[in-house]
């Protein structure tokens, strides 16, 4: 308790007309009445707390509002009542139960203390005497009082019979007032409180007799609706027998009833099905069998009669012909694409599988590249060779488990999932199933689509796939499930596991050229309404678009350019109806295009001190990329920047500490570190650059910076350098030398445990560049730096180089030829 309490309590001493307050909420407590409380507010528990103190005994009043959490003297009632705790307990939430007992009317005159708790002074509210008892008036009000209250505890039922036995036996009007005001559910707040307020029991009874004659008149109203609706329900209850009498007179008498009609030719659909199972079968005739006792029109015979509709449209059992010959595939897959040999044979050897073991054996084939590359294409071409229906489902942004396995058929407007929709729409049970971008799912509260498809993919599983809504197994063995993606991470290991990954690289530009030439052009020139209109993009114009309107793995971009340029063609076709033929060569695709958004990435024109080309592979394919590097007088600090990531950052502190280990062979100060800053720098700032690979590259150009150096302006490099300088492997090699060669690089230096990778570049790549294959970075520098005597200081060690596309050894101390 606090000063300020105690301080009261001493200055009010031996006064009795002073307890704490405990401000109520949307209730009302009254004399001679016991109520449970339950207390949260930290005042409400310390006056609580105070109150069993002392003398048990505490003032309750009502909040005006009860929505305010922290009230003032203003928004309590003044007129409230004095009651005793006869029981406290404190439960495990924190909260304060506790069981009172009205007292007294009070009225509340001052507040005298507000720290912890309300403290007020009050007065008692006096009664009007006893002797009113024997008043004939009194006695008649008492008398309709209890007999009202009779009356409104008949029409309530829910207020039990002792209750009224008590009214019964209480004579005194104050008593009964407030005995009877209690258990008058109905009541507001703001009545109860006018209530309370009435000190003359003559006029409270009156008060509550008027009330509760209101009540019962809204009472009586209620009971008649009940008796009409309930009498409402039996009416329909009785209709729907005599139509069912009615039905069973039609049978009889053989007339058409178009419901029944109905669902024998649905029944007969069903069995009509050559495949259906066993379950499937059973299961639709026990619905069958409900719907026919039911009302064509209620709620129960809709649901019923979808379902069977869905059990019907099925394609239990229907397949396709058989496919075509091997040699047909080939050819369509040839003609549908152009390149991608890999991918090609493995489909062709998972059909020839399947045509000799006469069903779907091995994984399910997962297409893996950046967009663009032909992926949903591919899986389309891979139907026209089996000779399939082709269905497509997107999984992009699908989080949900419903999607794949279906509602339960107690949700209202529930469904099955998308693959037996995309069934009952592709009409037999073995088509090409295309699952297209599978790394994009997510997942939530409703359950993980991922974990749905462990099933599906799982060929040991899948043909015995349950739908939540049909709730039947449903065979999918037959079903050659294709998936596609655009990053092999996203895709959760259980799932990535059962399949086969087969991946798509980036186009070359002349892979990109064919595609253009013998798909594209032909294809936006039909869309654009241009058959008959003799039009030509020239190799040369394409080639131009490739190089300086798109920046891109695929062909996505470059086909909405051509597309640009064909529509421009189109609008002078239609301006000028003599025009016959139109041809768009190099130097009009300015014309048509507008400025080129992109400068290609080539090499200096000279070459140049703390300067080196890296090589990097991007979503969009492979990039030469530029190392700067300056040296000036400082204290020692190493300076990064252009959005380098944490891993490209540990690879320049790699490659700094194995330069300071090689300060003599360079010819560089001890401790040039002490006394030089090193400012490393990766230009387009503004571009994100992460991963190991500029590790040689770095090293290479903080050498030539310190020795003032020049390194080989014809020369790009590629791989993860370690403290001892090793070169460690890195990945997209194939990416990284089509960077270097459309930048006019001659010379590429490449790990030497790469070398297995070059198998996957194209020709026509491999005879243009000579591949450096360097096992320390002591022959990457070798090969780098332009001055020869600074090359003799470093070991000599042989090099592997490839020219020409032909393997070539005994090269050692390896540079540049005049």
């Amino acid at each position: 308790m606090s000063d300020h309490t105690e301080d009261i309590k001493e200055e009010l001493e031996n006064d009795t007309l002073y307890n704490p307050l405990l401000p109520l909420r949307d209730i009302i407590v009254f004399p001679h009445m016991v109520a449970p409380l339950f207390v949260g507010r930290d005042k409400s528990v310390a006056a609580l707390e105070e109150a069993m103190k002392s003398n048990r005994m505490i003032v309750l009043a009502t909040q005006k509002q009860s929505g305010i959490n922290n009230p003032y003297p203003k928004d309590i009632f003044q007129i409230g009542t004095l009651a005793n705790i006869v029981q406290m307990l404190r439960l495990p939430d924190e909260t304060v139960k506790i069981l009172v007992e009205g007292k007294k009317r009070v009225e509340i005159t001052e507040y005298t203390g507000k720290e912890d708790f309300f403290f007020v002074k009050y007065n008692e509210l006096a009664e009007l005497s006893d002797e009113l008892k024997d008043d004939i008036e009194i006695a008649a009000i008492i008398r309709e009082v209890k007999k009202s209250f009779e009356t409104y505890v008949r029409y309530s039922k829910i207020i039990p019979p002792e209750i009224l036995l008590a009214v019964k036996d209480i004579n005194d009007p104050s008593h009964l007032s407030d005995a009877v005001v209690v258990h008058l559910s109905q009541i507001k707040l703001k009545e109860r409180q006018n209530l309370l307020e009435m000190t003359d029991p003559v006029k409270r009874l009156e008060s509550l007799y008027e009330v509760m004659k209101s009540e019962i008149e809204v009472m009586q109203v209620e009971k008649r609706i009940r008796t009409r609706v309930k009498k409402q329900m039996e009416r329909t209850q009785k209709e729907y027998y005599l139509n069912e009498q009615m039905h069973a007179i039609q049978r009889e008498l053989g007339e058409k009833d178009e419901f029944r009609v109905e669902l024998l030719s649905l029944e007969k659909t069903i069995k009509s099905k050559p495949a259906i199972s066993k379950e499937a079968l059973e299961k639709s005739k026990k619905e069958m069998k409900k719907l026919q006792m039911m009302p064509a029109m209620s709620a129960e015979a809709t649901v019923i009669r979808n379902y069977l509709d869905w059990i019907s449209e099925l394609p239990w059992g229907e397949k396709t012909s058989d496919a075509p010959a091997l040699k047909d595939a080939e050819d369509i897959l040839e003609a549908d694409h152009y390149g991608l040999k890999k991918i090609k044979e493995r489909i062709i050897e998972h059909l020839a599988v399947q045509m000799l073991s006469g069903k779907l054996t091995g994984p399910i084939l997962c297409f893996v590249g950046p967009p663009g590359t032909g992926k949903t294409s591919l899986a389309r071409s891979v139907a026209r060779a089996t000779g399939r229906e082709f269905v497509r489902l997107s999984l992009g942004g699908v989080r949900d488990e419903a999607e794949i396995r279906g509602h339960r058929r107690t949700y209202i407007g529930a469904m099955p999932g998308k693959i037996i929709q995309s069934l009952k729409r592709a009409k037999v049970d073995n088509p090409v199933f295309l699952f297209d971008e599978i790394d994009k799912m997510s997942s939530d509260f409703r359950g993980d689509p991922a974990s749905a498809l462990l099933e599906v993919l799982d060929p040991e599983q899948n043909n015995v796939f349950n739908d939540h809504y049909l709730d039947l197994d449903y065979d999918l063995s037959d079903v050659m499930f294709i998936t596609t993606a655009n990053t092999l991470s996203q895709i959760p290991v259980p799932l990535r596991d059962r399949m086969e990954i087969i991946e798509l690289s980036s186009y070359t530009e002349p892979e990109k050229l064919n595609i253009a030439t013998r798909y594209l052009s032909k294809r936006q020139k039909e869309k654009c309404g241009l058959g008959e209109v003799e039009t030509e993009i020239t190799e040369d114009a394409i080639g131009e678009i490739i190089t300086r309107y798109t920046k891109e793995a695929g062909v996505r971009n470059l086909e909405r350019e051509i597309s640009k340029i064909y529509r421009k063609i189109a609008a002078k076709v239609v301006r000028d109806d003599d025009r016959t033929s139109v041809k768009v060569d190099k130097e009009d695709v300015l014309s048509y295009l507008g400025i080129p958004k992109y400068k290609a990435s080539v090499k200096e024109e000279k070459d140049h001190v703390g300067l080196v080309k890296g090589l990097a592979v991007t979503s969009v394919g492979g990039e030469l990329l530029s190392v700067e590097v300056s040296v000036v007088p400082g204290k020692g600090r190493l300076i990064r920047t252009g959005r380098m990531g944490e891993v490209m950052q540990e690879a320049s502190e790699a490659a700094l500490t194995y330069v300071r280990s090689r300060w003599c062979e360079l010819g560089i100060s001890e401790d040039f570190y002490k006394s030089m800053d090193i400012h490393i720098h990766f230009p387009e700032g503004a571009v994100p650059k992460d991963g190991p690979s500029a590790g040689i590259a770095t090293a290479t150009c903080i050498v030539s910076a310190l020795a003032e150096i020049p390194v080989r302006a014809d020369l790009a490099m590629t791989g993860e350098i370690t403290l001892r300088g090793r070169v460690l492997p890195i990945g997209g090699l194939k990416e990284k030398l089509m960077a270097a060669h459309k930048g006019g690089i001659s010379t590429v230096i490449i790990p030497a445990e790469n070398q297995k990778d070059l198998q996957d570049v194209p020709e026509e790549i491999l005879n243009d560049l000579e591949v450096v294959l360097v096992e320390h970075v002591d022959q990457v520098l070798a090969v780098a730096l332009v001055k020869k005597e600074v090359a003799d200081n470093f070991e000599d060690s042989e090099i592997i180089v490839y020219k020409n596309g032909i393997k070539v050894t005994g090269y050692k101390n390896h540079t540049r030829s005049n």
